[in-house]
């Protein structure tokens, strides 16, 4: 595998290190996920550090609670893309609750994170999962595997999610 130094900048400002040359559709997906988590970190950025902690974004949660969230859940990709990609099966969120126990329970381990911390956390596990994306074969991240599937659920899917959420909840404080 040859190693080049790729100048390209993250949307955080994180500078890709050493990485493999990627085929096209590995650099397209790359770019996608990029673009997406871009949009995400836009949708909050330029708020002071109380409106990031003020519920009411989605239910009860606020924008760190939104942060946090999207960190868990690129935490499962991390834990489970390799379980798909060396073909086996990640256990099924119902046998403990479902999903929605599982946001509820994790987020409620999580909710003493204060908001440089919950940022640091989302900006690591974000690295480390574009630093396993660039680890894997190209056949995995075509379009209909499964752990390309579970990689759209888990980022760039989820990121325009709550992007949405996060616009629309700052169209309506900004009317207030």
């Amino acid at each position: 595998m040859k190693l080049v130094h790729d100048r390209h900048h993250t949307a955080s400002g994180g500078r890709l290190s050493e990485v493999r040359d990627l085929d096209p559709g590995a650099e397209r997906l790359l770019r996608r996920i990029d673009r997406a988590w871009s949009a995400f970190k836009q949708s909050y950025a330029g708020l002071p550090g109380e409106a990031l902690l003020e519920p009411g974004v989605v239910g009860r949660w606020s924008v760190k609670d939104l942060i946090v969230h999207l960190s868990i859940w690129e935490e499962e990709a991390l834990r489970h893309l390799p379980v798909i990609a060396a073909g086996g099966t990640p256990p099924r969120y119902a046998a403990s609750g479902g999903i929605d126990a599982f946001n509820a329970r994790t987020m409620e381990e999580r909710r003493g994170l204060s908001l440089g911390d919950a940022l640091g956390r989302l900006e690591e596990t974000h690295r480390r999962l574009i630093d396993l994306i660039r680890s894997v074969s190209p056949d995995e991240l075509r379009t209909g595997t499964r752990f390309r599937r579970r990689l759209r659920l888990d980022t760039y899917g989820h990121y325009a999610l709550h992007m949405n959420q996060l616009r629309s909840w700052r169209e309506s404080r900004a009317q207030r």
